[in-house]
Protein backbone atom coordinates (compact mmCIF):
# COMPACT_ATOMS: atom_id res chain seq x y z
CA UNK A 1 0.00 0.00 0.00
CA UNK A 2 0.96 3.43 -0.91
CA UNK A 3 0.43 6.10 2.00
CA UNK A 4 0.06 9.80 0.52
CA UNK A 5 1.54 12.69 2.42
CA UNK A 6 -0.85 15.97 2.28
CA UNK A 7 0.08 19.62 3.98
CA UNK A 8 -3.44 21.22 4.41
CA UNK A 9 -1.60 24.62 5.25
CA UNK A 10 -0.25 24.82 1.33
CA UNK A 11 -1.85 24.64 -2.07
CA UNK A 12 -4.59 27.47 -1.09
CA UNK A 13 -6.75 28.06 -3.46
CA UNK A 14 -7.89 31.64 -4.64
CA UNK A 15 -9.82 32.88 -1.79
CA UNK A 16 -10.00 36.54 -2.57
CA UNK A 17 -13.46 36.81 -4.11
CA UNK A 18 -15.12 33.89 -1.73
CA UNK A 19 -14.77 31.44 1.33
CA UNK A 20 -13.01 27.93 -0.34
CA UNK A 21 -14.40 24.55 1.54
CA UNK A 22 -12.33 21.41 0.54
CA UNK A 23 -14.06 18.05 1.35
CA UNK A 24 -10.80 16.24 3.25
CA UNK A 25 -12.44 13.09 4.33
CA UNK A 26 -16.80 12.33 4.14
CA UNK A 27 -17.92 9.37 5.72
CA UNK A 28 -22.25 8.84 6.24
CA UNK A 29 -21.09 9.89 10.28
CA UNK A 30 -18.96 13.17 9.46
CA UNK A 31 -17.38 15.34 7.30
CA UNK A 32 -14.04 17.02 7.71
CA UNK A 33 -13.31 19.87 5.65
CA UNK A 34 -10.82 22.85 5.34
CA UNK A 35 -11.82 26.49 4.83
CA UNK A 36 -9.76 29.13 3.75
CA UNK A 37 -11.11 32.63 4.29
CA UNK A 38 -9.54 35.91 2.83
CA UNK A 39 -11.75 38.67 5.17
CA UNK A 40 -15.15 37.08 4.26
CA UNK A 41 -17.46 37.73 6.71
CA UNK A 42 -20.81 36.43 7.62
CA UNK A 43 -23.09 38.96 5.26
CA UNK A 44 -25.19 41.46 7.59
CA UNK A 45 -28.11 40.45 9.21
CA UNK A 46 -27.70 37.26 8.70
CA UNK A 47 -27.22 33.90 10.79
CA UNK A 48 -25.42 30.43 10.17
CA UNK A 49 -27.31 27.10 11.70
CA UNK A 50 -26.53 23.62 10.80
CA UNK A 51 -28.37 20.55 11.15
CA UNK A 52 -25.29 18.94 12.45
CA UNK A 53 -22.82 19.90 15.32
CA UNK A 54 -19.51 21.66 14.08
CA UNK A 55 -16.46 21.45 16.20
CA UNK A 56 -13.93 24.27 14.18
CA UNK A 57 -10.22 24.51 14.83
CA UNK A 58 -8.49 27.86 13.53
CA UNK A 59 -5.09 26.73 12.15
CA UNK A 60 -3.90 30.10 10.56
CA UNK A 61 -4.68 33.62 10.80
CA UNK A 62 -7.15 35.21 12.70
CA UNK A 63 -11.12 35.37 13.00
CA UNK A 64 -13.92 36.63 15.31
CA UNK A 65 -17.29 34.55 15.48
CA UNK A 66 -20.46 35.75 17.56
CA UNK A 67 -23.23 33.68 18.87
CA UNK A 68 -26.85 34.93 18.97
CA UNK A 69 -27.19 33.42 21.94
CA UNK A 70 -23.87 34.98 24.17
CA UNK A 71 -22.37 38.68 24.46
CA UNK A 72 -19.72 39.67 22.75
CA UNK A 73 -17.27 38.59 20.14
CA UNK A 74 -15.02 35.06 20.79
CA UNK A 75 -11.88 35.95 18.63
CA UNK A 76 -9.51 32.84 17.84
CA UNK A 77 -6.21 32.58 17.24
CA UNK A 78 -4.14 30.10 15.62
CA UNK A 79 -4.87 26.46 17.82
CA UNK A 80 -8.18 27.86 19.12
CA UNK A 81 -11.55 25.38 18.79
CA UNK A 82 -14.86 25.64 19.27
CA UNK A 83 -17.63 23.40 19.41
CA UNK A 84 -20.66 24.91 17.61
CA UNK A 85 -23.81 22.84 18.92
CA UNK A 86 -26.45 22.06 16.13
CA UNK A 87 -29.12 24.26 15.61
CA UNK A 88 -26.62 27.13 17.14
CA UNK A 89 -27.21 30.32 15.81
CA UNK A 90 -23.75 32.40 14.90
CA UNK A 91 -21.63 34.30 12.11
CA UNK A 92 -18.87 34.84 11.39
CA UNK A 93 -17.73 38.65 12.18
CA UNK A 94 -14.36 39.00 10.61
CA UNK A 95 -11.04 37.27 9.87
CA UNK A 96 -8.66 38.74 8.97
CA UNK A 97 -7.83 40.56 5.70
CA UNK A 98 -4.16 40.79 5.32
CA UNK A 99 -3.63 36.83 5.54
CA UNK A 100 -5.30 33.49 4.72
CA UNK A 101 -7.32 32.57 7.41
CA UNK A 102 -7.28 28.85 7.36
CA UNK A 103 -9.89 26.46 9.39
CA UNK A 104 -10.52 22.58 10.19
CA UNK A 105 -14.14 21.86 9.87
CA UNK A 106 -15.37 18.92 11.39
CA UNK A 107 -19.36 18.17 10.94
CA UNK A 108 -21.13 15.37 12.92
CA UNK A 109 -24.42 14.20 13.91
Amino acid sequence: MKYTIENILSGFPDSSREEKFTSLLKTREFLLERIVSSGQITPPGEWLSQEKHEWVLLLKGRARLRFREADGLCQMEPGDAVLIPAGCFHRVEWTDPGQKTVWLALHYA
